[in-house]
This record gives C-alpha cells, structure tokens and sequence, in this order.
C-alpha cells in the first residue's frame, strides 16, 4: 500500500462536515479521561502494509477513482528532554503506542518530518485588553512568518479576532501579502477566542488538504480570556483534533502570577499536542515565536492501522511515550474516528 497515495484521506475526515456556523452554548459532551495512563503497551515494530488496490477509471477522462482505507492514523510529535531540547534521530523502536487502549495493527512508517510543507494559521488577539501590546506583537509576527515560510511550499493565514474573527489574509506563500494582513488588522472590542479558534479550524484547516500530508498549526497570540464567543473551549479543542492541527500558544499576560487566561491557554495546546508560551516580558515574545519555528522543524510522524477500529465517530484517546524516561514525548490526546 503507497501511503503517498492514501495519507491525504487519513482518518479525520469526517471533519469536512463540519457545521457552517458556530456551535451553540450548549453544555459540551464529555471527552474520554486522558489522566490515567495505561499499562506500557509493547515497542512498535514496523509490519509490512496490506496490499494496496489498483486504481479504476471512471466515465470521466482521465479521472480515477482510488479504493484506499481510510483507518490509518497519521499522527506527529516532538520529543524534548527535562530542559524542553528536541531531541532527534531516535528510532521506532524507541517508542510505545496506545490507540483506545490498544496496540496499534500495523505501523506503516516512521520518520522524522522535519521537511514537510507547512499550513500555519496566525491569530492574533486584537481586543482592548492587548492594545498597549499590539504593535509589539504585530511586529514579531511578522519576523516570525519572514522566517518559518518557504514560499516553495508553505503556506499561512492571517486571522485577527475581537469579538468577531477577521480574516485579514487567506492562505497564500506570498510574504508581502501575510505581511500586509498583519499590519492591516486594528485593535478593540470584546474577546471571543473559542470561536476565531474554531471558525480557523472549520474554515481554513479542515480543507487544507492536498496531494501531500502537511504539517497544520495554530500560532496563537492572546491573553486568553474569552468573553464573547458562542462556542465553549471543548467546542474550539475538538475542532482542531478535526483538523488534524496542533496549536502553539503565546501568552501576552506578563503579569507576575498566571491567571485563567494562561491556563486556558495552555489546555488547549497540551490538548492538540503543542505547547504554551508565558513570556514574562513583551520583549520576550519574538523567543516563543523562534522555540515554535524550531518545534515545527523538529517532529516526528508515525503512521498506523489501530486494532478493532469501528467507524463510529466516537473519539479515540492516544497515549505515546518514549521508552528512555528520560525524554517527554509531546502528542495530541487523540482523534476523532469518521463516521461509517
């Protein structure tokens, strides 16, 4: 079985129907308790795929229907050690893997993908309560996409969110135009962060898909406080593991003590398999930036086939560590299946 072939229908299809307006506040289902870690299931070893089908032309000339499977899981992390280095060049064997609570089938691949295209989205909190900071940020945003994008093939947005998200810029390789978008957006109003997250996701990242897996990420810049949106956080965290997109978060608080916004933060990276950013002073935050430039550089991608899969919808927890203890293994908490 060609994975080139078969990675872009992986499993979080059933995303692309997702609703087209923003969920209502209504009380969010529970998501399956990810605290409990299972008992240390054995190293993955590589087993040769099934054999893949043949494609079959259909009427129309020159297009072809392709039979693939749709249950492989394309999952990415980062390895750091107890000072949040990345480590690289560690093998499969190296890492234990639960999909619900199981060895995974099979493992198609392994690999560190540390070249592979990126779809970033840049959101960038314009409400009243960053206005001293904005300019500051506008600034080191854009330092950040000067650097991370290849215009050969990356591609990002630029979305700027009060109470409503804006989208200053859709996804383009054009750095004078990202550019633009930065600059163009102004600050004021509420904060509804839940839905510029989830509107990101639904919108934008969801359909992001091509010929080639890609690399999706969210890069974050708010205080994280949220008083307007119509969406709950567990609205905007599910969304993402939709979408296949991990988010990197950048706090603008520099206060001396954390508040809830940081800790809002920081659940929905640690959900998505990335990671929050506390800069203590605004000058500070082009460091964050640069760390996620390095992370997203710096991942691993495994493919697998996970054991007793049912197309049901339900959401599937993952629990992946590195067997040297010494080393932390940072991976999204799990995937939604399709729906048969």
């Amino acid at each position: 079985m060609k994975i080139a072939v078969i990675r872009p229908l992986l499993v979080l299809t059933c995303g692309l129907c997702a609703a087209a307006s923003l969920p209502a506040q209504t009380p969010p289902a529970s998501q399956p308790d990810a605290t409990q870690a299972p008992a240390a299931p054995p190293q993955l070893q590589q087993r040769q795929p099934d054999g893949a089908q043949s494609p079959q032309q259909s009427g129309d000339q020159g297009q072809f229907t392709i039979p693939v499977l749709v249950n492989e899981v394309y999952l990415e992390f980062a390895v750091t050690d107890k000072h949040g280095h990345f480590i690289r060049d560690l093998q499969q064997n190296q890492f234990a893997l639960l999909d619900d609570h199981k060895a995974p089938a099979q493992v198609f691949s392994f690999t560190q993908q540390t070249n592979l295209p990126l779809r970033v989205g840049i959101l960038i909190d314009t409400s009243t309560s960053i206005r001293q900071r904005f300019q500051f940020e506008q600034q080191a945003a854009n330092a950040f996409l000067l650097e991370i994008v290849r215009p050969q093939s990356d591609k990002a947005f630029i979305e700027g969110f009060d109470v409503t998200p804006d989208y200053k810029q859709d996804w383009t390789n054009n750095i004078d135009a990202l550019s633009a978008g930065i600059q163009g957006l102004r600050s004021g109003g509420g904060t509804a962060l839940y839905d510029a997250v989830y509107s990101a996701c639904r919108d934008k990242l969801l359909t992001s898909r091509g010929a080639e897996p890609v690399r999706k990420a969210i890069v974050l810049v708010s205080d994280g406080d949220d008083n307007q949106s119509h969406a709950y956080l567990e609205d905007a965290i599910k969304e993402c593991q939709r979408a296949e997109t991990i988010i990197y978060a950048i706090s603008t608080n520099v206060s001396p003590s954390r508040d809830r916004g940081d800790d809002i933060l920081d659940k929905m990276a640690i959900a998505t398999g990335g990671k929050a950013f506390f800069p203590t002073r605004i000058e500070d935050m082009p460091n964050s930036f640069e760390e996620i430039q390095e992370e997203l550089r710096s991942q691993y991608a495994l493919v697998y086939k996970p054991a007793d899969f049912a197309a049901n919808g339900a959401f599937r927890q993952i629990y992946l560590y590195c067997l040297d203890r010494r080393y932390t293994v940072r991976v999204r908490e799990g995937y939604f299946a399709p729906k048969g």
